[in-house]
């Protein structure tokens, strides 16, 4: 039986949404959920709702990606005016502003926000500590072309990178070596972290791997490209999207998909799931995010109180810009 699934549509970004990222559970019970656009005005949203909460205005140039710190205290973004800014999410001021010589293509926050990590488009990542920001501590040349993700791991010693060069890779901060390399025969898309797992979307296919031994745990083959793909915390199944404009669920064990949605205009950039597994959105290249019930039908956000959500910039306050 067909499943009819109504998601919440968040509109305010004028060009293609590239990237999203959710922090986690914060002291008051809430989350918060940011958004990077090619039209260079990252917002930052309620989770659980959608609404819209402020613009961090400023760069100059299409944002490529975003992260959000655990608390959701802190933001950062990656652009293509070769700066990645590091911003206080609750007052929305700029709190460092980082240059490179090109594109930043992806950013990363350290479990405490005392660090920020960066990869551009011509194979460096950079840590910097936010406390001294003006230059990296750490620089490290990880692929050839692109680096196209680099995320810390949870103790913040390792991080992994995806890259042009199709491999995957893991890394550690306390020698600068090298750890681990898995190359893959299509081009890697994406890839996220949910605790011990790495998701890697890559031509048609999704890979997920054991982070602790590299080891493959299972991959599926997707009826396209595979743009996104997002681990439920229950780690049975993910969702992802990608050219033919459809968010997919996947079972883990059997790689069956057992829910398929169409609503989006355009193809999907970007998918993650919300910290408690009730929610996860989608961007795309339609210039909006949706957000999705992961159990069609529960009481959870909007879904319980349809009158009072903003899901479009208008309301609250513009983040400070870079520099000020």
């Amino acid at each position: 039986m067909m499943i009819r699934q109504t998601p919440v549509t968040c509109t305010g970004h004028s060009r293609p949404v590239v990237d999203i990222a959710f922090s986690d559970i914060t002291e008051d019970g809430s989350y918060y959920l940011i958004s990077a656009s090619k039209d260079g005005k990252p917002q930052l949203r309620e989770g659980g709702t959608g609404d819209w909460l402020g613009t961090f205005e400023g760069h100059k140039g299409a944002i490529w990606s975003v992260d959000i710190s655990y608390n959701g205290t802190r933001a950062a973004t990656g652009a293509a005016d070769f700066t990645a800014g590091f911003w206080d999410a609750d007052t929305g001021t700029c709190l460092a502003s980082c240059e490179h010589k090109t594109i930043v293509k992806t950013v990363s926050i350290s479990q405490d926000a005392r660090l920020l990590m960066t990869g551009t488009a011509r194979s460096q990542v950079r840590v910097y500590d936010m406390r001294r920001p003006k230059d990296p501590t750490e620089e490290y040349t990880a692929h050839s072309g692109h680096v196209k993700r680099a995320k810390f791991l949870a103790n913040d010693n390792f991080f992994v990178s995806v890259g042009d060069d199709q491999k995957l890779k893991m890394w550690d901060r306390r020698t600068s070596k090298e750890l681990r390399s898995v190359p893959f025969d299509q081009t890697i898309n994406g890839m996220q972290l949910r605790e011990d797992v790495v998701t890697v979307s890559h031509g048609c296919s999704v890979a997920l791997y054991d982070l602790t031994t590299f080891d493959l745990l299972r991959t599926h083959t997707l009826p396209c490209v595979v743009n996104s793909a997002a681990l439920h915390c229950d780690k049975q199944y993910y969702v992802c999207g990608g050219e033919d404009f459809l968010v997919y669920k996947v079972a883990i064990e059997t790689g069956q998909i057992t829910e398929s949605y169409k609503k989006h205009f355009g193809s999907i950039h970007c998918v993650a799931y919300s910290p408690d597994g009730e929610v996860y959105a989608s961007g795309s290249e339609d210039g909006t995010i949706r957000l999705w019930q992961d159990v069609v039908g529960h009481t959870y956000g909007l879904w319980q109180r349809p009158d009072t959500v903003n899901c479009s910039p208008g309301g609250d306050f513009h983040m400070n810009s870079i520099g000020n």
